[in-house]
């Protein structure tokens, strides 16, 4: 101990003393100095020493974190500068291109919202590509390989035991897949009236809106026949044709989730290129303005919902990958055969032959919880993954991020954002920042109402449409608890324990979506109604039915 006294100070050896032994407990010592007493075996020196190594080490943790917290946050402004700058060199090539007026700038600054605040496409590949280098994440890849493998031996063997021979039918997946020549045929209905219509009115309006006198009647006329079109081609032929024709679910998905999609596509095409034509002077052409018809073909191909007239491209196709991709949405599609055959049908068919009881129920959604899973996890890779990478490789297409590490989300409101970034992007310039614009930036909290309606409104016309029935289980899931969740697991939460609990409530919904959902199913085929009315068409049938 340091002695400051009228001696000045002293150094650490000097200040101890040795207690007389008269002094039996020290005490005296203690008062008269101050000092601590240090025996003659230097015990108390040494403790000193190993608590002042320990406190080092501590703040040394403490300053390592501080200073990866820096690094990274500098690191990621870098990174987002960088991006912002070669932005600005590409919009800075173009203006040099195109030049435009002083007059026309400040229009175009006042018709949509800042460049710098749209989003950038730069070259990344998607984040599965990346773990999957590392040996550890592909050994998890492997066991969903192993995994597959049981499955269909299981299968194999108990078809074997029952039936006598092996059964390779596959049956659910030619009932789900029904009626596929009128799906294709429909489709390219679709596909080719949003390649046609779009563009033309477009062309037809910007050829007209810079030199003429009446430009607000122009705009609404050409506003009202692209709304015409998009209910009666995009939004009642598609659904038409499958409640008409009585499509499986498969079938459904595939034009209900198309429709969606050319939707969303043609409203950005529309949208990013009107304020162009808004901001031309009247003495200007609309060459100007109006995409080439080859840039529109690319983007409805594009696995992107964000229009831009050119996006970043890679040198080459590997086709190896492209069948690699493919390969792998066929091995999930058979995954989920399995599992619907092995683990969902068995146990959905026996629960919704009795009557309600609760015990079974909770005993259903428990045990729901693992396919329901997996599914998920099924759905994300082939589609998310697989598909858009696929698309992308064959068009070259550089911007590989249609998701973000979901998984390790510590709030619904992150995952949310990392989910399908795709999706997300739209939602945020289209509906988000669009009411943000309208609204003067005032109601961001309904802002957030809308895109959460808009996307459970989606998401349950897109299920009642394919399974055949109004059964709200999702929309709820979103505009109750998924609203609640977003703003009590926000992003301030960021501890592992918030990760758990994300995790556990998503497994849990995925048990109360599949057992629910599969209840009514089997209900609707049970218990049909002949002339329902509109009241029955509303009211779950696996409430009331008791086969």
């Amino acid at each position: 101990m340091v002695n400051e006294g009228a001696g000045g100070p002293r150094s650490r050896r000097g200040s101890h003393k040795v207690v007389p032994s008269s002094d039996q407990d020290g005490t005296g010592a203690e008062r008269a100095t101050g000092e601590v007493p240090c025996p003659s075996n230097g015990t108390v020196e040494v403790e000193h020493i190993i608590s002042t190594k320990l406190q080092l080490k501590k703040k040394a943790e403490h300053l390592k974190a501080d200073l990866m917290r820096q690094f990274d946050t500098q690191v990621n402004e870098f990174m987002d500068s960088l991006i912002e700058e070669s932005a600005s060199l590409v919009s800075s090539h173009v203006s040099t291109v195109f030049p435009l007026s002083d007059k026309e700038k400040s229009k175009l600054r006042h018709t949509r919202p800042p460049q710098g605040q749209s989003k950038q496409f730069v070259i990344r590949r998607s984040l599965l590509d990346d773990l999957f280098e590392v040996n550890h994440i592909r050994t998890i890849y492997h066991m969903f390989i192993a995994l597959l493998i049981l499955f269909i031996f299981s299968t194999l063997v108990v078809d074997f035991i029952d039936e006598g021979r092996l059964v390779l039918e596959f049956d659910l997946l030619v009932y789900a897949f029904g009626q596929f020549p009128l799906v294709v045929v429909t489709w390219m209905c679709m596909f080719l009236s949003t390649l046609v219509v779009p563009y033309i009115l477009l062309s037809v309006w910007a050829s007209v809106y810079p030199t003429s006198s009446h430009r607000a009647l122009w705009t609404v006329l050409a506003g009202s026949l692209l709304l015409l079109y998009q209910g009666l081609c995009l939004g009642f032929l598609p659904t038409y044709v499958v409640l008409k024709n009585g499509l499986p679910p498969a079938s459904c998905f595939i034009l209900i989730l198309e429709q969606v999609r050319l939707i969303m596509k043609a409203h950005s095409f529309i949208r990013e290129n009107v304020p162009r034509v808004q901001s031309l002077e009247r003495s200007k052409t609309n060459s100007l303005a109006v995409p080439r018809f080859t840039q529109y073909i690319y983007f409805l191909f594009a696995p992107t919902l964000i229009y831009r007239d050119n996006y970043p491209r890679n040198p080459c196709i590997r086709w190896g990958y492209v069948a690699t991709q493919f390969s792998q949405v066929l091995g999930c599609l058979f995954y989920a055969y399995y599992i619907f055959v092995r683990l969902c049908i068995p146990q959905f068919r026996s629960i919704s032959m009795q009557l309600f009881d609760l015990r079974a129920m909770v005993l259903c959604v428990f045990n729901s919880i693992l396919p329901g899973v997996l599914v998920l996890f099924l759905a994300f890779f082939a589609f998310l993954h697989c598909w858009l990478n696929a698309f992308a490789e064959m068009l070259r297409f550089g911007d590989r991020m249609f998701y973000k590490d979901w998984w390790n989300s510590t709030s619904f409101a992150n995952y949310y954002r990392t989910w399908n970034v795709v999706v997300h992007d739209w939602l945020y310039y289209y509906v988000y920042r669009d009411f943000l614009w309208m609204t003067q930036k005032r109601f961001r909290a309904a802002a957030m109402l809308v895109v959460f309606t808009v996307s459970a409104v989606v998401h349950e016309y897109v299920l009642a449409i394919c399974f055949g029935f109004f059964y709200p289980v999702l929309f709820c899931i979103f505009m109750c608890f998924g609203m609640v969740f977003n703003f009590i697991l926000n992003d301030r939460r960021k501890g592992p324990i918030w990760n758990v609990i994300m995790w556990t409530a998503l497994f849990l919904g995925q048990g109360v979506q599949g057992v629910l959902y599969s209840q009514e199913w089997y209900a609707q085929r049970f218990c049909p109604i002949q002339e329902p009315s509109f009241i029955d068409l509303l009211k779950p049938r696996s409430w009331t039915c008791s086969p």
